[in-house]
């Protein structure tokens, strides 16, 4: 089994920072790829952005130049760091792991969800 722990979210003015942190355990032997995707009260599941096991990443237009996603793959470790944040931002932030576990079977798993919430 794998568990994927979220946290960094919260409460933020127009024009600030966050950074979220998803944390796997369990048992995994490689992780693939993982990703930040993000709802919004009355929307569909979108994608934020998303970083491979060779550290190329991929962002929605809208979040282009203002979110950065970087991992630690010792940690098992994905970030978001979030600038210039907006409150069409705001969101449950979901993280996303493609990884293939100790017993060779390919795997996708997501993060309960942490809230993001913007104020103008």
């Amino acid at each position: 089994q794998v568990q994927l722990v979220e946290s960094g979210g919260g409460l933020v003015q127009a024009g600030g920072s966050l950074r979220l942190s998803c944390a796997a355990s369990g048992r995994i032997r490689r992780i693939n790829a993982m990703g930040w995707y993000r709802q919004a009260p009355g929307k569909q599941r979108e994608l934020v952005a998303t970083i491979t096991s060779g550290g190329s990443t991929n962002y929605a237009d809208s979040v282009e130049g203002r979110f950065t996603i970087s991992r630690d793959s010792a940690k098992k470790t994905v970030y978001l760091q979030m600038n210039s944040l907006k409150p069409e931002d705001t969101a449950v932030y979901y993280c996303k792991f493609e990884v293939a576990t100790i017993d060779y079977y390919s795997m996708i798993y997501w993060g309960k969800g942490t809230l993001v919430t913007v104020s103008s």
